[in-house]
């Protein structure tokens, strides 16, 4: 057989002469392919989109050539679903690459060749090009943009929308990564540049831009007269009751449109007629049995849909290219076929072998054994060591430090082969490593040293705020949402509307209460409203205008909220008093083990890290809730925490609700742990008696550093001498009356308590300040939300979502929560899809055999589960983007979103289907948690559906078992701003005072416009957002901030903005003066003082005697002044000069 080396592999030559390749292992195929196409171009073609992705990212680590990827649109055959935009913008990315004439690997799935594509000069004729100083008509761009099936917003977040506002546009162009804001100057094109759709902020300038269509076929009018006129002569329907031929002639791109494509142009092209005549091909194993299956389900499925007449299909042959055209397409060209059939003669081999086993033993006496025997046995072999990211890198490098290599860190594959290294390290994602034996090389990638370690690696990004989630608050409320006035309760939310006042337009929240009455808030003290939450939105109180209804109300809360802070101080104060466990610094022992993480941790994950850290190192005894996620990393931040307790010799608890996962916990400690001296202990009702004693036995002579279980170590039997730190898993799945147990040993030991969703009562305690909260919100880099469908129990839906998932190689949760029939259930699946590999799992099955299924589940050796609620926790499967929830009805808000998280968890669209029985047969809550589920699709929405379900269940009280309490009254936002200053209060050593009115912020009214116009920022919402931003501002240097990010955002800042922010300046100064109000006109104004003030009289005294006719003092708390100030910037100067004078003895003081 002949044989040819990877570095050097043969060139076909004529368009006749086909090559045979016998599979090269590991990742030596993409190595070779990438050398061919350093020639020439190459199309290289796989059986699936699976097998694809793989490719592409070890083409990335090989390739010097650019490797074009053409996704598959992921949706089935005549789909009612559009492809993702991210995909959409791949593709004609790709398609005008090649245009341009870039030479490069082009990798393409069989069953996307089979797709007709537009022609090759729709793209290169409707591009529209974007230079700095380049003259833009308005109007004529918008028309241009819709036209090229761009969508208006108003917030641009992916590819293929635009926002337009006053002198900047926004816009994603399609086959860019980041979106970019066009700054005008009148008509013409002052600067562009990027932004971050996260933040909306900025970054940094481009010089000119090339925007594609936003679809791949065309909404021209010639395109759709081309539409129509196929439309009517191919379809013997009635076109007009066709949606989807109503939307097109509008020219509204509706979903599943680009099944029609064909019919927007006289003739269509294949991805041939874009590439090259030099182009070669090279078929990977499997393809033409790929096409013919392809093909068939193309029939089947035209077969079974075809019979709606409000949406006829195209024929296949009509709509796709059949598998005979493409084969002969291909053999027009050169080509490789790779194969694995070990029979087939003309196969050349290639000169390498797959790498022994060489994974590092983490348990073992000499963890690198493996390795190190290979390096000596082949001293000879070079060898590049690949790491995923940086971080990786050097954990990787400190594994191999004992090996004592020199391992100098090269940039890429061709870097090493051209250094004189013997050993090398680098970063890349390479699915696996290879061995070449001509050259002598190897590439070891993680894959083979840490085996099937579950790794996902993420970006860095910033941290969450808290105050985002008030806001966030805010811009969900609608017209007709209940909401609080501090002063005068409980009224609905009509709008903003903007009122003549004094002469001068200024912006008001309009307000409805009983009897028809309406309250106009001014914009500056939007620090009074708050979202009311407690009962549900129709539940919720109507108060009185001007009746003491809402005094009583918000009277008898006060009352309870005394007792409740004193209660809670209580137990504070011996917290306080108690001194804790001082644990030790973390040493050179915790950064070995904290290096030992397999993940990057993300930026808030590592926030907490620190915090829980500085917890355990103060006096006092810890408790904080770190809730986060799905997946977000929390059981990491519990490890580091044990091991530092354990370090200082303190026994540690984990407490979790299930066996399971207690088992499961017990697991991951026992992995992380591997190489310390800590004792792990496990009780739970798997263990048998005999080892339950002996395992008690260690807990008490205090062997056993760690315990994990479930509520059954909270019995009397178990003694723990040096416990030292509590750890609470899933905190929302405990009762009352464990909580209470646990409640007594708050003053004690320091708890961390870990949940996704934090149970009302917890985030009550934890936003009233009594226990710290981290929340770890950033969620992995670039994880789409999830598309949530609520749906009646339907087969044919269920079929669809399956095969749609596992055609692009992914799998499926089936979640059926009844043991006695789930296997009936998976075998209704096995019959409705026969080519799904269906596994079961649930909590009933032995201990080994489901760890071993949900393992093989990852490993995907199958593609659809159907389980129980047991994989609410559980391992992460990236590849799992779907999942069917059957009697959605029946779980609660939390579980929903505990569920629906564990799908998404890589860059590929998500579905969650909750199907549900008819209508009728639901409770009213039921309906209401499935509207507020498939509403908050956004990530890391956990922490606000927690504040939803306070809403739906009414928080609970505090301290006591007392479910609910004063919130439906006076609403929650309130309850805890009362609650906080309550427990102020008796901190200070006050007693709280029940009548005191609220600090109702300064009224400032200075006759001028102050307000963001309309033009300025269109959408009602976000100027409500904005106007709560800068009324939550407490400093100057947050003002000038936000500042920055209106201009960024919205263009420079109008007037009436201007006026805006200094007056908020200003109301900043009175606040710590204790100044209640403040008027000015042109020419004369006054100052009211509140009770409290801290102005010193004397200042008062001496500022009236020196200038009499300017100032007087009327009653005992206004001040009058008379000052010249007509000009508005005259009016800010006067006010700021005397707000200085009158704080000049208390700066003294």
């Amino acid at each position: 057989m002949p044989t040819f080396s990877l570095l050097e592999p043969p060139q076909p030559q004529g368009t006749r002469d086909t090559l045979y390749w016998t599979s090269p292992p590991g990742s030596a195929t993409a190595l070779a392919l990438s050398r061919v196409a350093a020639k020439a171009p190459l199309l290289v073609i796989t059986p699936n989109t699976a097998s694809a992705q793989r490719l592409e990212q070890d083409l990335y680590f090989y390739s010097d050539v650019p490797v074009l990827p053409f996704p598959d649109w992921e949706t089935l055959p005549y789909d009612s679903f559009s492809p993702h935009q991210d995909i959409v913008s791949a593709r004609l990315r790709t398609l005008r690459q090649l245009q341009d004439g870039v030479r490069g690997i082009v990798l393409v799935p069989i069953n996307t060749l089979m797709q007709r594509l537009p022609p090759v000069e729709y793209i290169a004729g409707r591009v529209m090009t974007l230079k700095t100083g380049e003259r833009l008509n308005r109007e004529a761009f918008r028309e241009s943009l819709s036209r090229a099936g761009y969508r208006a917003v108003e917030t641009v977040y992916e590819p293929g929308e635009y926002a337009m506002r006053g002198a900047l546009i926004d816009l994603f162009a399609m086959g860019m990564d980041e979106p970019i804001r066009i700054d005008l100057f009148d008509d013409e094109i002052d600067s562009l540049r990027h932004f971050d759709p996260g933040s909306q902020r900025s970054t940094d300038k481009l010089e000119s831009l090339e925007l594609l269509p936003a679809h791949e076929y065309s909404l021209s009018r010639s395109a759709i007269a081309c539409f129509r006129e196929q439309f009517e002569t191919l379809f013997d329907v009635d076109p007009r009751q066709c949606p989807l031929y109503n939307d097109a002639l509008k020219g509204i791109p509706s979903p599943g449109l680009e099944h029609y494509l064909p019919l927007f142009f006289e003739h269509t092209a294949s991805l041939f007629d874009h590439l090259t005549d030099d182009t070669r091909v090279a078929l990977l194993p499997g393809v033409f049995a790929a096409a013919e299956q392809h093909w068939q389900s193309i029939d089947a499925r035209y077969v079974n849909l075809g019979v709606d007449p409000t949406r006829p299909l195209l024929p296949p042959h009509r709509a796709f290219f059949p598998v005979n055209d493409v084969f002969s397409a291909i053999k027009a060209c050169p080509r490789i076929e790779l194969t694995e059939d070990s029979e087939q003669r003309h196969a050349q081999q290639p000169e390498a072998a797959p790498l022994p086993t060489l994974s590092i033993n983490a348990r073992a006496k000499q963890p690198l054994a493996e390795l190190s025997a290979f390096l000596h046995s082949h001293a000879q072999t070079r060898v590049l060591f690949v790491a995923e990211s940086r971080g990786r890198r050097e954990a990787l490098e400190e594994i191999l430090s004992p090996l004592q290599l020199s391992l100098p860190h090269t940039d890429s594959f061709h870097d090493f082969l051209a250094s004189d290294h013997t050993y090398a390290i680098t970063e890349g994602l390479v699915d696996s490593g290879l061995w070449l034996n001509n050259p002598s090389i190897a590439v070891i990638s993680e894959t083979e040293l840490f085996g099937d370690v579950v790794r996902q690696s993420r970006r860095r990004e910033k941290a969450t705020d808290d105050n985002e989630l008030a806001v966030r608050h805010l811009s969900e409320l609608r017209e007709g949402a209940p909401v609080v006035h501090q002063a005068h309760g409980v009224g609905r939310y009509l709008g903003l509307e903007t009122l003549e006042a004094g002469g001068q337009a200024n912006e008001f929240l309009a307000l409805s209460y009983a009897d028809g009455a309406k309250l106009y808030v001014p914009v500056d003290s939007l620090h009074m409203i708050s979202r009311y939450s407690g009962a549900g939105d129709e539940l919720a109180p109507l108060h009185k205008l001007g009746s003491d209804q809402w005094e009583k109300a918000r009277r008898k809360a006060a009352e309870k909220i005394r007792d409740t802070a004193a209660e809670l101080l209580d137990v504070y104060a011996r917290r306080e008093a108690q001194q804790g466990v001082v644990y030790e610094a973390p040493g050179e022992e915790y950064l070995r083990f904290a290096g030992n993480f397999p993940f990057e941790e993300t930026a808030d994950q590592h926030a907490a890290i620190e915090a829980v850290i500085s917890d355990m190192t103060s006096p006092q005894p810890m408790d904080r809730v770190v809730c986060g996620d799905v997946g977000f990393g929390k059981t990491e931040v519990a490890m580091r925490a044990a091991f530092l307790a354990v370090q200082s010799g303190r026994q540690v608890v984990v407490l979790v609700p299930t066996t399971l996962l207690a088992r499961q916990h017990f697991e991951n400690f026992r992995d992380r742990f591997a190489d310390t001296a800590v004792n792990i202990g496990l009780i739970s009702r798997f263990t048998s008696g005999k080892e339950v004693t002996q395992t008690l036995e260690s807990i008490k002579s205090g062997q056993t550093d760690i315990v994990i279980g479930t509520h059954k170590l909270l019995a009397k039997s178990v003694e723990l001498p040096k416990m030292g730190l509590l750890i609470i898993d899933e905190e929302h799945r405990f009762g009352v009356a464990q909580k209470e147990k646990l409640k007594t040993l708050r003053a004690e030991v320091d708890i961390l308590t870990l949940t996704a969703t934090p149970i009302p009562r917890t985030l009550n305690m934890a936003m009233s300040g009594i226990r710290d909260l981290s929340i770890i919100a950033t969620p992995p880099a670039r994880r789409l939300s999830v598309k949530t469908f609520v749906q009646q129990h339907d087969t044919s839906i269920i079929k669809e979502a399956l095969l749609r998932e596992i055609l692009r190689g992914g799998q499926v949760y089936v979640l059926h929560n009844e043991v006695k029939t789930i296997e009936n259930s998976a075998e209704q699946i096995r019959e409705l899809i026969p080519e799904a590999r269906v596994a079961v799992a649930h909590g009933q099955l032995p201990e080994r055999s489901l760890e071993r299924i949900m393992s093989d589940f990852y490993h995907r050796r199958f593609n659809v589960l159907v389980c129980s609620t047991i994989i609410e926790t559980g391992i992460d499967v990236p590849s799992a983007n779907t999942i069917i929830i059957e009697r959605a009805d029946k779980f609660g808000l939390a579980q929903l979103h505990q569920l629906r998280g564990r799908v998404g968890r890589s860059h590929h669209q998500a579905y969650a289907y909750l199907l549900t029985p008819p209508p009728k047969a639901m409770t009213r809550d039921a309906i209401k948690r499935l509207e507020a589920i498939s509403a908050s699709d956004d990530l890391g929405a956990g922490f606000t559906l927690a504040s939803h379900d306070m809403e739906i269940r009414g928080a609970g009280e505090l301290l006591g078992d007392e479910q609910s309490g004063q919130m439906e009254t006076i609403g929650y936002t309130l309850y805890m701003e009362m609650l906080d200053r309550a427990v102020k209060a008796i901190r200070a050593g006050k007693t709280p005072n029940i009548d005191a009115p609220f600090n109702t912020g300064v009224e400032i009214n200075l006759n001028l416009p102050a307000l963001i116009p309309s033009d300025y920022i269109h959408d009602v919402q976000q100027r409500l957002v904005m106007y709560k931003r800068i009324a939550n501002t407490q400093s100057d240097s947050e003002l000038k901030e936000l500042q920055v990010e209106l201009i960024d955002r919205f263009g420079l800042l109008p007037n009436p903005v201007k006026n805006l922010i200094r007056q908020t300046k200003l109301r900043h100064r009175a606040e710590q003066l204790g100044i209640s109000k403040i008027e000015a006109g042109e020419s004369r104004g006054r100052v009211l003082f509140d009770s409290s003030t801290q102005v010193d009289p004397l200042t008062l005294v001496t500022l009236i005697q020196t200038s009499p006719k300017h100032y007087r003092l009327d009653g005992s708390d206004t001040l009058r002044f008379e000052l010249p100030m007509e000009s508005v910037d005259k009016r800010f100067q006067q006010l700021e000069n005397l707000l200085s004078t009158l704080n000049q003895k208390v700066a003294a003081a």
